[in-house]
């Protein structure tokens, strides 16, 4: 085995590192400087090495980094404080270190509610086809992309996957043993496709009938990545029963966090669920710092102004590359554009340009920029993704 082999061959980076971030850009230790719009997957809120989020961290390292939960961690309770200030309907936070757990954490809580309830048989979680909800066994078995679940034995029971926007599935999925809808409101991995305000308002609505808990899966797209703290908040009466938050909550540190209301939450009482890091002095640290960079004064309405420049200058850049650009998606600043070129190339391709973007379902190319990227950032982007657009145009198409 070479030197430096000893990782799981899980991932397959290109030949690249980098050496230190300073906002929107990343560099290379010989000084290469790369417009980074992904940030490591919609968590590096504010870019790389903001001063505010390094003075909380620090400042907080110098005192205690972990307690466990078997002691009272006064930052948990000044944090849920906040995240229930901003989600009206929730009243309960349990923090965790990822998506993945506030995912399994979401759908426990689901669960035990209906087993406190008395209705035990209320198992099944509803989701829907593009999804992703995490990597654990219960999250690949919630996504139900046989793609994931391949290798990891047979799929569990109490999971049901419907088409992308089949009403009418749906409808005719709901019953006597349904526990939840879950539904990221803007699709990542799935092709970053938005779920419109009225299919927001309709689950809630269908839920409320058959008696079943609405969850958002805002991983992704919440922490005010769509110019709202949450994506759904952009819908009047769509709130959920309970959300699973990650990512840039935490401003680039491992944080995530399960919202619920008090009576989703009600069955989740002392020995039904528990985690060692969660919620450790440091991770709060970092997200009460974040979530006061987010409720700053104008700092979502700047969110909102660029992703609506963002959105225009790639409707341009479909009408000047038609041969290139199927159609344009997403919501905020989550966004991407559907290739008829293959998206892996031309994001291989914008990397030799400087520019950092991912890829999704469907062909696309995902952006997810900072939170704190200008206009400038984003022509300097549109001026780099027209110089691969243009070599595409040879390109074969997908």
């Amino acid at each position: 085995m070479a030197k430096g082999d000893h990782l799981f061959d899980c991932y397959t980076p290109p030949a690249l590192t980098f050496d230190r971030g300073e906002g929107p850009y990343l560099y290379t230790a010989e000084g290469k400087r790369y417009l980074d719009f992904i940030a490591g997957i919609s968590v590096n809120a504010f870019g790389h090495a903001h001063p505010g989020m390094i003075e909380a961290i620090t400042e907080q390292a110098g005192k205690i980094w972990h307690l466990s939960n078997l002691f009272r961690i006064p930052g948990q309770h000044e944090l849920a404080q906040r995240y229930c200030e901003a989600a009206e309907f929730a009243d309960k936070v349990f923090f965790t270190n990822s998506g993945a757990e506030a995912i399994e954490c979401a759908m426990k809580t689901a669960r035990r509610y209906h087993y406190a309830q008395g209705n035990p048989e209320k198992i099944d979680i509803i989701t829907f086809q593009g999804a992703f909800h995490g990597r654990t066994t219960a999250a690949i078995n919630a996504t139900g992309n046989p793609k994931y679940l391949e290798g990891f034995g047979p799929a569990l029971p109490g999971y049901i996957h419907l088409p992308f926007g089949d009403h009418e599935a749906l409808k005719a999925a709901m019953g006597p043993t349904t526990a939840a809808v879950m539904v990221e409101p803007v699709q990542g991995e799935g092709g970053l496709r938005a779920l419109p305000e009225v299919c927001l308002r309709g689950l809630r609505e269908l839920c409320d009938e058959h008696g079943a808990l609405l969850i958002y899966d805002e991983v992704q797209c919440g922490a005010g990545r769509t110019g709202k703290m949450f994506a759904y908040q952009w819908a009047e009466n769509a709130e959920p029963d309970i959300i699973a938050a990650a990512k840039g909550i935490g401003g680039g540190f491992p944080l995530g966090a399960c919202l619920a209301s008090k009576e989703a939450a009600s069955g989740m009482v002392p020995g039904t669920h528990g985690t060692t890091y969660g919620g450790n002095p440091l991770a709060m640290a970092a997200g009460i710092k974040a979530y006061d960079l987010i409720t700053e004064a104008g700092f979502l309405e700047n969110v909102t102004d660029v992703s609506n420049f963002i959105k225009q200058q790639f409707e341009a850049l479909k009408d000047e590359f038609p041969d290139v650009v199927a159609d344009v998606r997403g919501k905020g600043l989550l966004v991407g554009m559907r290739l008829k070129k293959k998206n892996v190339d031309v994001r291989l391709s914008l990397m030799d340009h400087g520019l950092l973007v991912g890829t999704a379902g469907e062909n696309t190319l995902r952006l997810a920029p900072p939170l704190i990227i200008t206009e400038d950032h984003v022509r300097e982007a549109i001026g780099k993704l027209r110089q691969v657009f243009t070599l595409a145009r040879d390109w074969d198409d997908v």
